[in-house]
C-alpha cells in the first residue's frame, strides 16, 4: 500500500497527541523498482507505529540509501583533480553534477539549455582518488521555460567498494534558442 493510501485509511484511537496508543499502520520499505522516477512502497503488516510520522521517518531514511533518480554519468575520481588534503575538490562534484542535470535537462527541452541556479547544496562526504562518482537525475517540475532537476552524487568506493551518497542539490534550468532566449519547454 503506496504511503498516500495509509494517510487517513487507520485512523489512531483517538487519544492525546501525548498519550501513546498503538496499531498496525506497518514499516514502509521500498521495493527497488521504479516507477515515473518514484520509488514503490511495501507495508510489513507486523509492526506498530503511533502516528504517520514515524512511517514518514522510516521511508526518508531508508530513501538515503538508494539514489532517487536515473544515472546520467560515471566517472573516476583522479589525482589531478584533488586538493591540498588529497581529496576531490568540491568544485570537481559540482561540474559533474551540473554535467549530468545539463544532460537530463537537454534531452527534456529538446535542444539548448543553461544552468540559472544551484539550491541548497550540502557536501555529506569525501570524494576520494579512485572513487567512482555515479551522478543522478530527477527532473522534479517543469515551468514555462524552466525545469528544476534533483541532482544526487554517490560514490562506490574504489571503484568497487561500499555505494554512499557524498551531496545532492537542486538545479534550474532554462531553455533558450541559439540567441540565448528563453523558450518553452516541449509538452511531453
Amino acid at each position: 500500500m503506496p504511503l498516500s493510501e495509509m494517510q487517513g485509511t487507520r485512523p489512531c484511537c483517538g487519544s492525546g497527541a501525548d498519550e501513546r496508543c498503538e496499531f498496525v499502520l506497518g514499516i514502509v520499505q521500498t521495493d527497488g523498482f521504479r516507477r515515473n522516477g518514484n520509488s514503490q512502497a511495501a507495508v510489513d503488516e507486523t509492526t506498530s507505529y503511533c502516528n504517520l510520522k514515524a512511517v514518514k521517518r522510516r521511508l526518508k531514511a531508508m530513501s538515503e540509501d538508494q539514489p532517487k533518480g536515473d544515472l546520467m554519468i560515471q566517472t573516476m575520481a583522479m589525482p589531478a583533480d584533488t586538493n591540498a588534503a588529497g581529496d576531490i575538490f568540491g568544485g570537481w562534484v559540482v561540474s559533474q553534477m551540473d554535467f549530468a542535470a545539463g544532460i537530463a535537462a537537454g534531452q527534456r527541452a529538446h535542444g539548448r539549455v543553461v544552468t540559472i541556479a544551484i539550491d541548497a547544496m550540502k557536501f555529506i562526504r569525501p570524494v576520494r582518488v579512485g572513487d567512482l562518482v555515479c551522478v543522478y537525475t530527477d527532473i522534479e517540475n517543469i515551468g514555462t521555460t524552466s525545469m528544476k532537476i534533483h541532482v544526487e552524487a554517490w560514490v562506490q568506493r574504489d571503484r568497487f567498494g561500499k555505494h554512499e551518497k557524498v551531496t545532492d542539490a537542486l538545479f534550474t534550468f532554462v531553455s533558450v534558442d541559439p540567441h540565448g532566449h528563453p523558450v518553452p519547454v516541449p509538452k511531453p
